[in-house]
């Protein structure tokens, strides 16, 4: 009796996964720790009085024009400069051989947390005049950077940084659902259960989005363990294997949760551009003045 031919299975193409970058925390702690031990040596100095200042053995140094202190005003000033990168490279899309949009971010968020500490080394932690008004400037910039990337990472995208909608984000979710069944052996249905994401409420505000945005990163912690303990309970699991099923989940997670927020989180994240941009000009403008001030005054060591 003739056996008729099964067709063969058509191999799941396997989930596109969003290209987020090392993370700013990663780009900043060589330089940061740099920066901390240079101000632990000149804490003797940044401690002394303006007039006791003048007389001590480290004021040639750390002075605002010292070696020290302006090297670090012109590390600002370039830090400065080079944080305008990223809105270019943001606006120039087909510029990939640049890398790709979200780890220019975490650079960009990197500098700009790093420029506070690296412009009260120049100042010698004290500030005045338009120098001052540069780092409130520069503080403010640097606060609403990090509310900024929260946002940032909360609006699905594709590699390259361009914002998915809500079919292709669904897709996403269906792909990694089955990479994440196959991976760990549990059914689809079981993994739904596991990995259940609520229904997005209506008119949602922006208090109220953000705080959703952090339930969900406390429901994302409870779902991995509630995951972890359903794949060891179904037998020994490399632990490097088990460390890529997590990230499975999480990012299968997290998709379902940008969708949930989504149309909240792109109103929010337009009103913060729209007031993040005016105080990174106001703080470049500062600076600038203040840069251009101390060269026509003859005030450098170089």
């Amino acid at each position: 009796m003739a056996v008729a031919a099964s067709k063969p299975t058509p191999a799941r193409a396997p989930a596109p996964r969003a290209n987020r970058g090392a993370g700013p925390g990663r780009v900043i702690l060589i330089p940061t720790l740099l920066l901390l031990a240079v101000a632990a040596i000149g804490t003797p100095y940044y401690l002394s009085s303006t007039a006791e200042r003048l007389r001590h053995p480290l004021h040639v140094w750390f002075r605002p024009s010292g070696y020290v202190g302006q090297t670090a005003g012109i590390i600002t000033f370039v830090g400065f400069l080079f944080m305008w990168l990223f809105p270019m490279r943001k606006r120039f899309r087909k510029a990939s051989w640049a890398g790709p949009v979200p780890r220019w971010l975490d650079v960009h968020i990197g500098v700009g947390m790093m420029l506070p500490l690296i412009g009260a080394i120049h100042a010698g932690f004290r500030f005045g005049g338009v120098i001052g008004l540069g780092y409130i400037a520069m503080l403010i910039v640097c606060a609403s950077g990090i509310v900024g990337r929260y946002l940032y990472v909360r609006i699905p995208r594709s590699r390259s940084g361009v914002e998915l909608g809500l079919g292709e984000v669904a897709a996403q979710q269906r792909a990694l659902l089955g990479e994440l069944a196959e991976a760990t052996g549990i059914s689809v249905m079981e993994l739904q259960e596991v990995l259940h994401v609520e229904t997005a409420p209506a008119g949602v505000g922006v208090w109220r989005a953000f705080v959703l945005m952090a339930r969900d990163d406390l429901a994302r912690g409870q779902a991995v363990r509630r995951l972890r303990a359903r794949v060891n309970a179904k037998g020994r699991v490399d632990a490097k294997r088990l460390d890529e099923m997590i990230g499975l989940a999480r990012r299968q997670m997290s998709l379902g949760q940008q969708a949930r927020l989504l149309n909240a989180t792109q109103s929010i994240f337009k009103h913060w551009h729209a007031a993040h941009l005016p105080v990174a000009i106001t703080a470049v403008i500062a600076v600038t003045i203040h840069v251009v001030v101390v060269i026509a005054m003859g005030a450098t060591w170089f």
